[in-house]
């Protein structure tokens, strides 16, 4: 997984949901960036997520309110994007088991 948290808050994350992969810091976004995938969460929205406790800018490597939309992608070693799956509800996350079906499809 790649976020933009830094590497404190990534491994306390990581730790409090017993996570064995292996987390990646994107700082500032760079890698989401290129891909279009980053949001400014907007202050009417920072005050919500403020109210119960989620303070994304002391999270965060870069200090920002700056977010990527969550999105799963598979990259050939030549870099051409095999399979996508991009969603701007957070909520919305792909199935792991399609990752896996689609790497099958590729084999």
């Amino acid at each position: 997984m790649i976020s933009p948290q830094s590497e404190e808050a990534s491994r306390k994350f990581s730790e409090k949901r017993g996570l064995t992969m292996e987390l990646l810091v994107d700082s500032g976004n760079r890698v989401a960036s290129q891909y279009g995938l980053v949001y400014t969460v907007p202050d009417d929205l920072k005050n919500v997520y403020q109210q119960f406790g989620l303070h994304v800018d002391k999270s965060n490597d870069d200090g920002s309110w700056d977010l990527p939309i969550s999105a799963r992608y598979i990259i050939d070693t030549d870099q051409t994007i095999r399979y996508a799956e991009v969603s701007a509800d957070y909520t919305v996350r792909p199935d792991p088991s399609h990752t896996i079906e689609a790497l099958k499809k590729m084999k």
